[in-house]
């Protein structure tokens, strides 16, 4: 008689399982302003060019030092300090859970027989809170005051308490889109480096700042500096970069999976760096098209738009769900943030897009309030 088999479930983790999978609305028909990416697509000639150069690859074998051409590109591009190095992840997402992996320090007489920790604001990024949970980190969200920005006593009182191995610092922040008092963030990244943490400073959307960290990166060797290429033009490439001295670089790229960057990922990348200039004029148009968005938004009765420096807007209005859904039943797709935390009661996000999709975008916010 066969004994009863267990369910193979039961080996799953229970927080695994307990989780929701990461959702992307369906935007089939949609005109889609819900994920910060940027709407403008090659000119046709480049797009035949990149086709051709593709096409070309040896997709047989894995990636090779091609991938060094792409780092050192990067770095050029980034304006890297000497003394600095670069690793490429699958992503920021990728990066952000090496960073886990490198620092999950198991609870042990040394550390208080507690887990190490990562600390970031909220509402911020999900996938700090995420990678640390799956990573066993403990994950410490500080809530933002109510005009988003930092709460420096905070802050500052839950570095002391949880002496944090890893501070996530988005700049600008996601989905609030704004950037930080440069006095409190040096406070609080000088705060972290005296407990020994790592400072993690997120400028996913730089191409659309007034302000990068890159040019203050050589005064604190704890600081890393991570970007991607998703909001420079390359969202379908998937692929992210981190910045910081070399040795903790050295340190965090041993957790890195072999040939995590494809030969595609690489070469789209060296593609669009040598043609640059093309980006930079598409992030110059979606800066022009934010002031457009944000003078026009201050005239709509019962909606609240705060100041952005990302490709994105927060708005209040007086019911998200209810607004969201009605732009969504005119084809178009935003974000409904207002269940992320309690500070975004009733808020939606807008991404930037072209001219005609703005428009249409601020008929359908008009017509759904």
């Amino acid at each position: 008689m066969n004994a009863p088999q267990a369910h193979p479930l039961q080996r799953i983790r229970q927080d695994v399982r307990s989780m929701h999978a990461y959702a992307v609305q369906d935007s089939t028909g949609m005109i889609k302003l819900d994920a910060m990416e940027n709407p403008h697509r090659l000119p046709p000639d480049l797009q035949d060019r990149l086709g051709q150069r593709l096409g070309a690859l040896a997709l047989n074998r894995y990636p090779d030092r091609r991938v060094d051409d792409l780092r050192h590109a990067l770095s050029a591009y980034a304006d890297l300090p000497p003394g600095f190095e670069l690793m490429l992840g699958n992503g920021s997402d990728e990066l952000i859970s090496l960073l886990a992996l490198a620092c999950a320090v198991p609870p042990d007489a040394v550390n208080g027989f507690r887990p190490a920790s990562v600390l970031a604001p909220v509402p911020g990024f999900v996938m700090y809170a995420v990678s640390a949970q799956l990573q066993g980190l403990a994950f410490h969200g500080v809530p933002l005051r109510a005009d988003f920005e930092l709460d420096e006593t905070a802050m500052l009182a839950a570095i002391e308490q949880y002496q944090p191995a890893i501070t996530y610092l988005a700049y600008p922040n996601n989905p609030t889109a704004n950037l930080w008092d440069d006095a409190v963030l040096e406070k609080i990244i000088l705060a972290a480096g005296a407990q020994g943490g790592l400072v993690v400073l997120d400028e996913a959307y730089q191409p659309f700042s007034s302000k990068s960290y890159i040019d203050r990166l050589a005064r604190h060797r704890h600081v890393l500096l991570m970007r991607t290429l998703s909001k420079f033009g390359l969202a379908g490439v998937r692929l992210g970069y981190l910045m910081g001295t070399r040795e903790l670089i050295a340190e965090i790229d041993k957790v890195r999976p072999p040939y995590n960057v494809s030969v595609l990922n690489c070469e789209c990348a060296l593609f669009a760096l040598e043609h640059q200039e093309v980006f930079a004029a598409q992030a110059l148009d979606l800066r022009a098209q934010r002031a457009i968005l944000l003078e026009a938004l201050a005239d709509f009765p019962g909606v609240r738009a705060y100041p952005s420096d990302a490709n994105m807007i927060l708005v209040r209005v007086a019911d998200a769900q209810k607004t969201f859904e009605g732009m969504k039943a005119r084809k178009v797709l935003v974000k409904n943030v207002s269940k992320m935390h309690p500070l975004l009661a009733n808020c939606l996000r807008l991404t930037v897009g072209t001219v005609e999709e703005n428009r249409l975008m601020l008929t359908a916010l008009q017509e759904s309030l």
